[in-house]
């Protein structure tokens, strides 16, 4: 199919989704049954279309790459793995090895982990934090800084004009939105007789206990932020107020979803806490039909009004004033983590816990850069 027809199609689907709300906003009502079905139907509709262009578009620059020789790690990449993974375990366990200087920093306060290391530990968190993985990343130093494009103040304008009669300009404002890097660590306690034992899987132990504590954190940090450093996705000027303080209503969700341009809906998600996940799960149409669904296909495994949905413990629960659910494209929200992590060793301060600590010191940084792809639902102040 014809790049052009899909997008006639498109356009008239959101015609008739527009029309749907419309109809119902001008006669002071909720939207029928029928009308939610059917808007929810063409919402699906359009996301599918979504898809088919971005990825007929990401085809079409996309150029077939001549390999002639099997892909498959070289021996000597493998060989550095395992003896950076040595280097670390031995590190940790206070022991010294031959080649522990070459592959791996050390100094009288820490270590600079191995890039094999490091990047597992990267790794982990991306699979652990999905609002983290869905976000915009970087992993380099040194501070990175974007230009925002707004008119709110003053937009680009088109209007009639008249030979030999100068046209006013008008021009939307830029400003600038910096990544820099705030420091965080995270501890992880190891008993000493896992550290001892030889068999024992030292290295991928720490992989994962280091990866998720970093993950609690970015995800805490990427969804509401902390006041003067990261910076979460509530912190959206964009969106819509419940009509209740304590309640959230189907016309409130689509109302919502409606705040996020069509162009970005095809990767859109809902992210909200349990409380208000349950309370939204037992909303019905007319019909006596939930609205949210559980879905398989979808990533987290529930589908509401055509997007996966997914819960987080660090979203606020409903109540005044609160941004209670969270919806659009999260690659909006651009993160900065370099993949170089600094490991401090405490062999004293926990022997009498019969264990040692490990920490890890990461810098992070996260903004909300492209505004108009995320939206928040706060509730009503009263």
């Amino acid at each position: 199919m014809k790049l052009k027809s899909l997008i006639e199609q498109r356009n008239d689907k959101i015609t008739e989704m527009q029309g749907l709300v419309n109809s119902a906003k001008a006669e002071t009502r909720t939207m029928s049954a029928e009308e939610i079905t059917k808007f929810e139907t063409l919402s699906n509709e359009v996301a599918a279309i979504d898809t088919t262009i971005a990825n007929e578009e990401r085809a079409r620059v996309l150029e077939i790459i001549k390999n002639d020789k099997k892909d498959e790690d070289k021996p000597e990449d493998r060989a550095v793995e395992e003896g950076e993974t040595r280097a670390f375990a031995n590190y940790i366990r206070g022991e010294v090895s031959e080649n522990r200087a070459e592959v791996l920093s050390t100094t009288n306060n820490g270590a600079v982990i191995p890039k094999s290391i490091a990047k597992k530990i990267v790794e982990t968190v991306i699979d652990l934090s999905p609002i983290y993985a869905l976000s915009t990343k970087y992993t380099v130093k040194g501070e990175l800084s974007f230009p925002v494009y707004s008119e709110a103040t003053e937009a680009i304008t088109c209007a009639y004009a008249t030979e030999f009669v100068a046209l006013t300009s008008t021009s939307g404002k830029f400003t600038t939105v910096s990544l820099t890097g705030f420091l965080a660590g995270a501890l992880s306690k190891i008993s000493e007789s896992l550290v001892n034992n030889s068999d024992f899987d030292l290295v991928n132990y720490v992989i994962g206990k280091m990866g998720e504590a970093i993950a609690k954190f970015l995800e805490k940090e990427c969804l509401v932020g902390t006041a003067g450093k990261m910076t979460g996705v509530l912190s959206s000027a964009n969106g819509e107020v419940a009509a209740a303080a304590t309640a959230v209503t189907a016309d409130d969700l689509i109302n919502l979803q409606i705040v996020v341009p069509e162009i970005y809906q095809a990767k859109a998600v809902w992210i909200m806490n349990k409380a208000t996940f349950k309370a939204i799960r037992k909303l019905k149409d007319l019909n006596g039909q939930y609205i949210l669904n559980k879905d398989l296909t979808m990533k987290f495994g529930w589908e509401l009004l055509g997007k996966p949905v997914y819960i987080s413990v660090n979203m606020p629960v409903m109540a005044i004033s609160a941004k209670a659910v969270a919806y659009g494209d999260m690659s909006g929200l651009y993160t900065k983590m370099p993949t170089s992590i600094d490991i401090k060793v405490l062999r004293e301060k926990y022997a009498d816990e019969h264990a040692i600590g490990v920490i890890g010191w990461v810098e992070a940084d996260s903004k909300i850069v492209e505004p108009q792809k995320i939206a928040v639902l706060t509730m009503a102040a009263a």
